[in-house]
């Protein structure tokens, strides 16, 4: 194999394993940040339901205003009774009374119902409580492994670009541009074997010329199709299928 071709593959190796924790790096903060969603969500959650709690209250202290107010109007009308002296009167504020007594009725009904509410909504803020609860350990947990996680990608990416440097000077300039433009358009498959005459890239079928030139291992050989950097060992097929 060409000292060529043995240094880009060290240096293709290298660079695979930065992209690696490139690519572990990029995906932490968006499972920080969706862990934390979750957490704020659960707890949103949990706002809107005591909230809810609190209008039912409003709602039932209001309904008891009511209740009282049509009392004092049922007192009123009764003393109005004991002082008129005319039938049409009394009836008129019999009639008022009745109406006080029916609306008042249908008051503690929805009383009633606001207190089946009220229990539901609190079972609820309850169960919201420990979910929330839970939620918030939970992704406190995770953020903290995932920022131990970070910190330890961080450091292996350092050292990995700091050997890069000094793996990238010992190839040919020209050799080493070329590659790194590969790298760039063609991902982490640069330098390829010859497997059974094809591309180990592309997996087009070789040029005889191309496959002559691989064994020879003379020169720096490239796919014909992909120009991705060939290379061929003994333990490789080399001639492709007629």
């Amino acid at each position: 194999m060409l000292e060529t071709i043995e240094k880009l593959l060290v240096l293709q190796d290298r660079d695979r394993n930065i992209h690696r924790v490139q690519q572990e790096l990029a995906h932490i903060s968006p499972e920080r940040e969706t862990l934390r969603a979750r957490a704020t969500a659960t707890q949103a959650q949990l706002e809107a339901a005591k909230n809810r709690i609190k209008h039912i209250e409003s709602d039932r202290k209001r309904l008891e205003l009511d209740v009282e107010s049509k009392k004092q109007q049922i007192e009123k009308y009764a003393n109005q009774q004991l002082q008129t002296r005319k039938n049409e009167e009394y009836r008129a504020l019999t009639h008022e009374i009745e109406t006080c007594k029916a609306d008042i009725i249908k008051i503690e009904d929805q009383e009633i119902l606001l207190m089946e509410q009220a229990e539901a909504a609190q079972k609820e803020s309850n169960r919201l409580v420990r979910e929330a609860d839970e939620m918030k350990s939970l992704a406190e947990g995770q953020i903290a492994q995932l920022n131990q996680r970070e910190e330890n990608l961080q450091k292996e990416l350092a050292e990995l670009q700091r050997g890069r440097a000094e793996l990238a000077t010992a190839v040919d300039e020209t050799v080493r541009a070329r590659y790194e433009r590969l790298f760039r358009s063609k991902g982490e498959n640069v330098v390829v074997g010859v497997h059974h005459g094809v591309c180990g890239g592309c997996h087009m079928k070789l040029p005889p010329q191309i496959l002559v030139m691989c064994q020879a291992r003379q020169e720096l050989v490239t796919c014909t199709n992909c120009g991705r950097i060939l290379y061929y060992t003994r333990d490789m097929a080399l001639a492709g299928a007629d």
